[in-house]
């Protein structure tokens, strides 16, 4: 039972179900600024960053469902391979955190709403459609990782101004994932090329695919500035975001040689500049 239970939690990658739910509360925190905020609307807020939790951990849980053969090569550790969950026991756990999910968001405003909708279609047909064709799957999941803080800033009612806040962070987010996204399938090449994925590595070569993340992630670093030239936010949010692109940047250096560690060391520098928004939130323009 123990080991059922680990196998389980181990499907919905905890660590990144909670990373997303955090993700959703910044955008709220970002964008309720002219609504009142997570102050005003704490229930709404709460509701979101669970759902998202939820979502996260459903979409994890049925993707490990449909890669189970390509995991045994890839990640053997995972809790379907190793034998701590069954493949069908993992297809039901999923269904059941997406209810959940579905049944918080229905709660929220209706803009949040149809994102979740939206986010949780794409989720499904990602996993059963896209993630084998070239860049298409790196695109849906870009959109889902920078569409968590639209979540978070549509579920406090937040205005256009907040939202429009917002929009910038998740375009930001969108291209940085999308290069962390590439990264992994380099990372899992053996495996895709093994099950007939024909994911960007495998289509247009390794070296080639990564100057493609490598390209999106400079538009992202040169974009990085915007919300200081348009003064949305002042010197603390610069103070922060230029070492968040430093550490990106080298990590889409390193992602030639290393891009296990690569992959790891984006994921850092993106919470790094998800941070850099909240100083800027928080900060007076002046600083």
């Amino acid at each position: 039972m123990r080991e059922t239970l680990r196998g389980l939690l181990d499907l919905t990658r905890p660590v990144n179900a909670v990373a997303a739910g955090a993700l959703t509360l910044i955008g709220a925190f970002i964008a309720g600024v002219e609504a009142g905020g997570v102050s005003e609307y704490p229930l709404e807020a709460a509701a979101a960053t669970l759902a998202t939790v939820f979502a996260v951990g459903a979409g994890n849980a049925i993707n490990d469902y449909f890669d189970r053969d390509i995991d045994a090569i890839n990640a053997p550790e995972r809790a379907i391979p190793r034998g701590a969950v069954s493949a069908r026991g993992a297809l039901w756990f999923s269904v059941a955190l997406f209810v959940a999910a579905i049944a918080l968001a229905l709660t929220l405003p209706l803009l949040a709403i149809a994102i979740a909708t939206f986010n949780l279609v794409a989720l499904v047909v990602y996993t059963e459609w896209f993630k084998g064709l070239p860049g298409v799957g790196n695109l849906v999941v870009a959109y889902l990782g920078g569409s968590t803080f639209l979540f978070g800033g549509a579920a406090v009612h937040s205005g256009q101004a907040g939202l429009t806040t917002v929009g910038v962070l998740a375009a930001l987010a969108a291209l940085s994932t999308f290069t962390r996204e590439v990264v992994k399938d380099v990372e899992d090449l053996a495996g895709d090329r093994e099950e007939g994925l024909n994911t960007l590595p495998i289509a247009i070569g390794e070296r080639s695919a990564l100057v493609v993340g490598t390209v999106a992630l400079v538009v992202a670093v040169l974009a990085s500035p915007v919300p200081y030239v348009r003064e949305t936010f002042g010197l603390g949010y610069l103070l922060v975001v230029v070492p968040a692109d430093l550490v990106m940047l080298g990590a889409a250096a390193e992602s030639y040689s290393d891009p296990t560690a690569a992959q790891e060391h984006l994921k850092y520098g993106m919470f790094l500049a998800a941070a850099a928004f909240v100083v800027g939130r928080v900060a007076p323009l002046g600083l």
